[in-house]
């Protein structure tokens, strides 16, 4: 069995988290920090097959209990579905991550309107509808909980054609402002992580080039793009009960990007 990430208050030992996306990329990576915290999860995605492999792969090597749920967050009726099963896993959620999005590149003034709409039910439609079922579940177990949006820091700056992405994430940074104002009273946190270009394998693939990557790296006062366990880290750290007081933020993972 591996060896825990976390220690001490950063243990999630107990909790039941679901998240989002959980297969690929910043997702993954979120769901074996969780597992390594102890935390028992629900994993959703689109892919029954990875979806399996990540409950094996991830029981096997922290011991933690994981339920799986092959869905597509497109779809009207999938959040609340999605809420019920969850829900169900584990007799209730003290954690939910709101990870799962998608992006189709393209100037404005060529904006797709298949696409600007498949953006927007993904990235803002489903986790916002999500996070509202899980958050009455929430709270009619009045147990408090914490929910953690996966945003960007595209919600905070402007990114050239990223137009829908813009507005999709912009909007649910805001969506969970409101979370925190209503759901507060209840012990309910939620808060918005909003990363700048992440190094995932299809980070490595989009801005492994260096031309292309020069003018985004010029604009991060560090000099680099943040890595996977820097998303991670802060995610477990906001569902753990050292972020207690910390309600209806967005915190910007990328180096110094958005300052301005």
């Amino acid at each position: 069995m591996a060896m825990p990430r976390y220690a001490g208050a950063l243990r999630l030992d107990g909790k039941r988290a679901l998240i989002t996306g959980a297969t690929k990329g910043i997702g993954a990576d979120i769901a074996a920090a969780f597992a390594s915290a102890g935390a028992n999860l629900v994993l959703s995605g689109r892919d029954e097959g990875e979806l399996d492999e990540a409950r094996s792969t991830l029981a096997d090597r922290f011991g933690v209990q994981i339920r799986t749920v092959a869905i597509d967050l497109a779809e009207p009726a999938a959040p609340a579905e999605l809420a019920r099963i969850a829900g169900g896993a584990f007799d209730g959620l003290d954690v939910l991550v709101n990870n799962a999005g998608v992006s189709y590149p393209q100037p404005a003034a060529e904006t797709d309107p298949a696409q600007f709409d498949a953006t927007i039910a993904v990235n803002l439609r489903a986790p916002a509808l999500l996070a509202s079922a899980v958050g009455a579940t929430m709270v009619a177990a009045g147990t408090g909980g914490s929910i953690i949006t996966v945003a960007s820091a595209a919600a905070l700056a402007p990114l050239p054609d990223h137009y829908a992405y813009c507005a999709s994430k912009a909007g649910l940074v805001m969506a969970t402002k409101v979370l925190a104002r209503e759901l507060g009273p209840h012990g309910i946190r939620a808060n918005s992580v909003c990363p700048t270009v992440v190094l995932t394998e299809m980070g490595q693939r989009v801005w492994g080039d260096e031309v292309k990557a020069a003018p985004m790296l010029a604009r991060i006062p560090l000099g680099r793009f943040a890595v996977p366990q820097e998303v991670s880290d802060t995610v477990v750290w906001l569902a753990s009960d050292m972020a207690a007081m910390i309600n209806g933020v967005d915190i910007a993972i990328d180096g110094g990007y958005t300052m301005g």
